[in-house]
C-alpha cells in the first residue's frame, strides 16, 4: 500500500516554513517565490498552524486589512491536520476531502516536521499508481510489447 513516505521519497522533505510574527505580506512573497499555496506556521520547532492563500483572501484582502501591519499568527488556521509517513494515500485523501484542505503537513513520532503534501501530490501519486497498473495489465494480458 503506497504511503505519504512514497511520495516525500520523490519529492524531498523540505518544507517552507514562517513564524507566527512574521507578517501575512512576507507570507504572500514566500509563497509566490517558492510558487506553492500554503507555508506551515512554526514556532519553537513546532507547527503551530497553517496559513494558506485562502486565508489571505478571505481574512486579509477581503477584510480590508492591511498585509505589512497583519500578523500571520492573527490569520493562520490554528487547527491542523497532519500525518505520519506512514499514513496511506487513501487515508490522505479523505481526510483532505472530509476537512476541505489541500496541504497535509507530516510529521513523525516527534512531532517534527518531515514534509507537506498538496492535493497535487496526491493526485499525481494515484494517477502514475494507475498507469503503471494499466501497463502492467496490458503486458500481462497482450503480452510484452
Amino acid at each position: 500500500m503506497a504511503t505519504l513516505n512514497d511520495i516525500l521519497k520523490v519529492k524531498g522533505n523540505h518544507v517552507e516554513t514562517i513564524s507566527p510574527h512574521g507578517t501575512v505580506l512576507d507570507a504572500a512573497i514566500q509563497m509566490k517565490e517558492n510558487n506553492i499555496g500554503a507555508l506551515v506556521v512554526m514556532e519553537n520547532d513546532r507547527v503551530c498552524g497553517i496559513i494558506s492563500e485562502r486565508d489571505i483572501l478571505l481574512q486579509v484582502v477581503a477584510a480590508q486589512r492591511d498585509p505589512a501591519a497583519t500578523r500571520v499568527g492573527e490569520v493562520m488556521t490554528r487547527e491542523v491536520c497532519c500525518a505520519t509517513p506512514q499514513t496511506s494515500l487513501e487515508e490522505a485523501q479523505v481526510a483532505m476531502k472530509d476537512r476541505r484542505i489541500r496541504h497535509l503537513p507530516v510529521v513523525d513520532e516527534h512531532e517534527k516536521i518531515v514534509g507537506v503534501v498538496s492535493i497535487g501530490d496526491l493526485n499525481a501519486q494515484v494517477a502514475h499508481t494507475k498507469e503503471t497498473t494499466i501497463h502492467l495489465l496490458h503486458e500481462y494480458i497482450y503480452g510484452q510489447t
